[in-house]
């Protein structure tokens, strides 16, 4: 397994931005599908944003497509989440995700094999 790290969370006002990291401990995060979630208190994990290991197709929920963006650096073993127009609702822990590729396009919660933290993000009104 991989280990993952975010960082980057914290307090903003609607209409802000925030850009999110997550730093992967194996050498190689080519390897893996990546992806991000949430989960807001009394909510489910959803799925938010992911980029498969080969090529940079990136495929996004509804919920946030046009507002965020994920991108990864292999060279720097790290994706990111760039978050704009953020909105009071994206409040919620955000994490990072790393699957082995059983799925073409993994957005479930089961298809993901290791789990960051996660990272508070906070909009207030």
């Amino acid at each position: 397994q991989v280990q993952l790290v975010e960082s980057g969370g914290g307090f903003v006002q609607a209409g802000g931005s925030l850009r999110l990291s997550c730093a992967a401990s194996r050498r190689f995060i080519s390897d893996y599908d990546m992806g991000w979630f949430r989960q807001a208190p009394g909510n489910e994990r959803e799925f938010l944003a992911g980029v498969i290991r080969k090529g940079s197709t990136t495929y996004y929920a509804e919920s946030v497509k046009g507002r965020f963006t994920i991108s990864r650096d292999n060279a720097k073993n790290t994706i990111y989440l760039q978050m704009n127009s953020l909105k009071p609702e994206d409040t919620a822990v955000y994490y990072c995700a790393a699957a082995l590729g059983r799925a073409a396009l993994p957005m479930g919660v089961m298809d993901y094999d290791s789990w960051g933290q996660g990272t508070q993000v906070t909009v207030s009104s």
